[in-house]
């Protein structure tokens, strides 16, 4: 059987990655572009405290961030962090990888559906971020600007179940 042009996705823990990706990763300028939080530069130190820091929350709330792999090649990170009684969503992909963005929120977005602690996921996004359809399309809607550590961003919300009990597929 034919195999398809989409990869195959996989959702792994963060210490399962090797450090010295996290920081090529992190260090390419591209990645940057829309993460204005993003005034350091990283080694390997700050790898590992960022793993440390994303494996806390799993000890502490039960869900964190993952790293993403497409056919086995590690190609981000992402997932969802408690924010006072917010679920917020982000996803850091590798440039190389930036077409997988909805399918990996979609799968992410599906096991959210699932967890009955979420009823519903925020998006925290720069102002810098221009094109906004596919969050539209799945269903988020704009609530605010809010500060987050001195910097605003653009909130939006996604509610995780339906009346269908379904996330929209068409983004």
């Amino acid at each position: 059987m034919p195999r398809s042009s989409q990869p195959i996705i996989e959702f792994v823990r963060l210490p399962d990655i090797a450090l010295e990706d996290l920081v090529a990763h992190m260090s390419d300028p591209r990645v940057g572009t829309h993460m204005p939080l993003l005034t350091f530069t990283w080694d390997h130190a700050t790898a590992e405290n960022f793993v440390a820091a994303k494996e806390a929350c799993w000890q502490r709330d039960g869900l964190g961030h993952w790293a993403f792999l497409a056919d086995g090649r590690y190609v981000g990170w992402g997932g969802f962090q408690k924010e006072g009684e917010d679920w917020d969503f982000g996803l850091v992909l590798h440039p190389s990888a930036f077409g997988l963005g909805m399918p990996i929120t979609r799968m992410a977005l599906a096991f959210a559906k699932e967890d009955p602690r979420i009823p519903f996921v925020t998006f925290l996004l720069p102002p810098s971020r221009r094109n906004l359809s596919a969050l539209r399309r799945m269903g988020a809607h704009f609530i605010g600007e809010t500060d987050y550590d001195s910097t605003r961003f653009l909130k939006y919300r996604l509610e995780t179940s339906s009346p269908s009990g379904e996330v929209s597929r068409t983004a």
